[in-house]
């Protein structure tokens, strides 16, 4: 419940390049870490809870594995009605004109920036620091700005 409005399964991914000082899960940095999983094993995962809302992506950075987890997006899209959040140290604006583009496209939410120790607040709803923005992507893709989720 920590990773979105109400009951969610997270996926966590190994790797990311970011290695935010302070950051709550330093043991995902190792791209090596973890285990490999398909698409459809993690499908089952999701659909064998109805109970959930959505669907989180975090880590590590999802943004490292763009390509997967655009297609882990798709299909729960496709097979599910549970929106989609995703957490990632690279901003919204970066995203838009890089490789990214494919995974970002599938997302219903988007926290972006990286985690900075200073700008903390444990009170702070779904987000480490002030400088992280929840932003509502379709509409951001839409209107060609940020603009802020509002649930």
């Amino acid at each position: 419940m920590v990773d979105g409005p109400g009951f969610r399964t997270s996926i966590y991914c190994a790797g990311c390049n970011h290695q935010c000082p302070g950051c709550h899960n330093p043991q995902s940095w190792d791209f090596g870490g973890g285990h490999e999983m398909t698409v459809e094993q993690i499908m089952r995962i999701i659909e064998a809870d109805p109970y959930t809302r959505g669907v989180t992506f975090s880590g590590g950075d999802p943004m490292y594995q763009a390509a997967g987890f655009a297609e882990l997006a798709r299909q729960i899209h496709r097979r599910t009605q549970k929106d989609i959040w995703c957490y990632t140290g690279f901003t919204f604006e970066s995203l838009i004109h890089d490789d990214q583009r494919e995974l970002l496209n599938e997302l219903d939410v988007l926290v972006d920036g990286p985690y900075i120790e200073k700008f903390s607040d444990p009170d702070l709803l779904f987000r480490g620091s002030y400088n992280q923005r929840i932003i509502d992507v379709p509409r951001s893709l839409a209107e060609g700005k940020v603009c802020l989720y509002q649930e």
